[in-house]
């Protein structure tokens, strides 16, 4: 590992670790925390272990990139440990690192950087066969070793407390932050999106078994059936050629649209008459929320705690049962035909601004608020 910039400042000096920037909410998040620190003048360290994905271009110049190209837990353990010798922060928050080796790290490097774990999934439940059985042990005694545990929902708060026998008083439960939206939302970025078109129905995500695309598909098909109108499917994933294969069989190609990974979703949801999430398992939603806040209505499944807290159990969007086409049709012509007030989808959809996150992130941290930092750029190899 070899380094080819400046020694860092004595400020204080943040760290956030994710295994690559590649397409997802986790990364997404990592990304705003990032940029919210250093814009309070925090020394940010964006440390990855890949250094790759598509949302590497949108990293901040004033964020350092540190790269230790290791692959596995393994190399993630030796990278890790070597960054904390290196540059000793005072605080790393580790996230999409569900075993925790980040804290297996930092007791062997013998420095005094505090980890704070960031918890994006439900934790897995023991079971009987051995090597099923050694994740839940490792993560029952590393996060015994975290100085912070974070969690994005009450529910995955509640699994770890279940998993790891630690208190849900010892586990802060912050959700996602999204930054608002500050484009010009009437920038329409798809012919479909135009006025005067159908009306859209639009999902999001990688296109990935748990996200359940295929049972929007086939609810879609019924609502066309009462109502005319197109669907909308944003993200890239390894279900591509089946997702297009039954769109293909259900005849419905000519009002089905993949264009595939966008950097900005936000005039695509704003032009949308809703937005569904279809997912069969969800930590929290991030889509949800980026949704609300141009003030389109959405329907969610109730796929975990994520969307249940973000609807506030139906309250802010109709909730409907997992991998049931014909429920999730109900759902949206029923929002298509009385939607939301768009003002309350906003005002709820605040509550989650990077502004107001960052606040409770900065407390679990143990930090307050520097000078503004000079620029650094770092790349580890």
């Amino acid at each position: 590992m070899t380094s080819r910039f400046e020694q860092g400042s004595q400020n204080t000096h943040i760290a956030i670790f994710v295994p690559s920037l590649a397409i997802g909410g986790a990364q997404r998040v990592a990304l705003n925390l990032a940029h919210a620190l250093v814009d309070r003048g925090f020394n940010v360290d964006l440390v990855l272990q890949e250094a790759g994905g598509a949302f590497l271009n949108q990293v901040d110049a004033r964020v350092r990139i540190i790269n230790f190209t290791s692959p596995g837990i393994v190399g993630r353990f030796c990278g890790l440990k070597q960054y904390f010798q290196r540059e000793q922060p005072t605080v790393l928050l580790s996230i999409l690192d569900n075993i925790n080796v980040a804290s297996f790290a930092k007791h062997v490097s013998g420095v005094s950087t505090r980890v704070i774990v960031s918890l994006h999934i439900n934790l897995p439940e023991p079971v009987e066969d051995l090597k099923t059985w050694i994740k839940p042990f490792l993560i029952r005694y590393s996060y015994r070793l975290a100085d912070g545990i974070v969690a994005v929902s009450s529910g995955v708060a509640k699994s770890i407390a279940s998993i790891t026998g630690i208190s849900l008083q010892q586990i802060h439960v912050i959700p996602n932050p999204i930054t608002m939206p500050s484009i010009e939302l009437n920038k329409i970025s798809h012919p479909w999106l135009e006025p005067g078109q159908l009306p859209v129905i639009l999902g999001a995500g990688r296109l990935v078994k748990d996200k359940d695309f295929g049972t929007l598909i086939r609810a879609f098909a019924i609502v066309r059936q009462q109502l005319p109108c197109r669907l909308m499917i944003l993200g890239d994933g390894e279900q591509r050629p089946q997702l297009e294969a039954l769109i293909r069989q259900m005849d419905i190609d000519s009002c089905v649209a993949l264009p595939g990974f966008v950097e900005n979703p936000y005039p695509y949801m704003a032009g949308a008459s809703v937005f569904v999430l279809s997912s069969v398992i969800e930590a929290f939603g991030n889509v949800l929320v980026e949704s609300m806040a141009v003030g389109t209505p959405v329907v969610a499944t109730n796929c975990g705690s994520g969307p249940t807290e973000i609807l506030e159990a139906g309250k802010y969007g109709r909730l409907v049962s997992i991998a049931n086409p014909n429920e999730l049709a109900e759902g949206i012509l029923a929002t298509l035909r009385d939607p939301l007030n768009a003002e309350l989808l906003k005002q709820r959809a605040k509550a989650f601004a990077i502004e107001r996150i960052i606040h409770q992130y900065v407390q679990v941290l143990d930090v307050s608020t520097q000078q503004e930092s000079k620029k650094q750029l770092v790349d580890y190899k």
